[in-house]
């Protein structure tokens, strides 16, 4: 087995942990409360980190061995999964959920903690893991090589992991969060034994800010990192504002079980794969420009169809459509990102665009929870719960009309 060989196997075991609390964060919250709100700030302390933390995780990546920063945060997430299993087991049996505030406070509360402690984790590994990859293929097969990475962690994450998670919740509850802690020990072992030199080429220890200013310089002095950080990070807004409301639609809407909702969100992984796969091929077919800016075009009209769907298979397939043209716009853009950026510079250059790109998740999540809460002062609930939907899709059509022309000049640059 090569090193990128193990390297995916890895990333596919944290990838089936991370698909199983996919359901778990989400499902078990909404076993607490009924609050729209109360249920979206789980997520949200998932994905907080990424505002707080995204750049410490730049500097410290450009410093340290890589591997060992990886293997130290899948350490990390496994014991946040390992305490959060056992604060749900000794919570057990669960109460009625109320329509205000929660059912166990303290579960709630270890919830909370034990999401941002993984979120935070995942910023370091994943900044670590995207700076990593370079350094064990040839910069012509980028494209190749982040398409089989992401197949594979759809593959686990979105496709596998749901479902299981699923049947793990139905079987019993800390069942899930006991998996994942498994799921990281056994990453963990799989990076540990990869050999090579994964440390920043040339190491700056000129100060924080000083290294920080570099690394903001250079994405500031590309156009097209700018255009692209700027629009993953709103079109992450516009996902993250219907991961809540998809749940309680599911749930109150749909009457979907917690299996059917599992299999509904795989279907995004099917898309998903199938885009990481094909996302070469289509690089090659239509040019990065088009691709980039067809892929963005697509998203408007899924979100609108999510609001549409009648049942889990459409809703299935909105997901399959949407994480297609999102997983094609992934190929060209980490690749992209990859070669512009020099080895010394990746880690804190790509965490300031992470910043962008992923920082704004919790604003939309709690923009979902507000829409939602909002929206049912004026509508019945079952109106109010589709909302996020119609506002992500307003938001992308805006979005892909003011980007479009930034595209296209961006590579132009690039390629003078």
């Amino acid at each position: 087995m090569t090193a990128l060989q193990r390297f995916i196997t890895a990333s596919g075991m944290t990838n089936l942990a991370d698909g199983v609390a996919v359901v778990a964060w989400g499902w078990i919250a909404s076993l607490l409360t009924r609050d729209a709100l109360l249920v979206a700030l789980v997520p949200v302390a998932l994905r907080l980190p990424w505002a707080l933390l995204a750049l410490p995780a730049g500097l410290v990546t450009d410093r340290v061995d890589r591997r060992r920063l990886i293997v130290g945060m899948d350490a990390l997430r496994g014991l946040a999964f390992l305490g959060a299993a056992l604060a749900l087991w000794l919570a057990l049996p669960l109460g009625v959920a109320p329509a205000e505030g929660v059912s166990a406070p303290g579960l709630y509360a270890a919830l909370l903690g034990a999401a941002f402690v993984v979120g935070g984790a995942e910023v370091f590994r994943d900044n670590a893991a995207q700076t990593m990859l370079p350094a064990l293929v040839p910069p012509e097969r980028l494209e190749r090589a982040n398409g089989q990475l992401w197949s594979a962690e759809l593959l686990t994450n979105s496709l596998i992991g749901p479902a299981l998670g699923a049947f793990l919740i139905g079987l019993w509850l800390p069942l899930a969060f006991g998996l994942n802690a498994l799921a990281y020990g056994l990453a963990m072992l799989i990076v540990a034994g990869l050999a090579g030199q994964f440390r920043a080429v040339r190491p700056d220890r000129r100060g924080w800010k000083a290294e920080l200013g570099e690394g903001l310089s250079f994405l500031r002095g590309v156009a097209l990192l700018k255009t692209l950080a700027w629009t993953t990070g709103f079109w992450n807004l516009f996902h993250q504002m219907i991961v809540i409301g998809v749940v309680l639609h599911a749930q109150e809407n749909l009457g979907l079980s917690a299996q059917a909702y599992g299999l509904t969100l795989a279907g995004g992984a099917v898309g998903g794969i199938a885009g990481s796969l094909m996302g070469e091929r289509i690089v090659r077919a239509l040019g990065p420009v088009r691709t980039m800016q067809w892929m963005l075009a697509a998203s408007g009209p899924c979100f609108l169809a999510m609001a549409l769907a009648p049942g889990a298979w459409t809703l299935g397939l909105c997901f399959a459509a949407m994480e297609f043209s999102g997983f094609v716009w992934n190929v060209v853009s980490v690749s992209t990102r990859q070669r512009l950026i020099p080895d010394a510079l990746l880690g804190r250059v790509n965490s300031i665009y992470r910043l962008l790109a992923w920082g704004m998740m919790p604003l939309g999540l709690v923009l979902s929870g507000l829409v939602v809460s909002l929206g049912e002062t004026v509508l019945p609930r079952g109106a109010a719960l589709v909302l996020p939907f119609w506002a992500a899709a307003i938001g992308s059509f805006v979005v892909t009309g003011l980007v479009w022309g930034g595209i296209r000049r961006g590579f132009a640059a690039i390629l003078r």
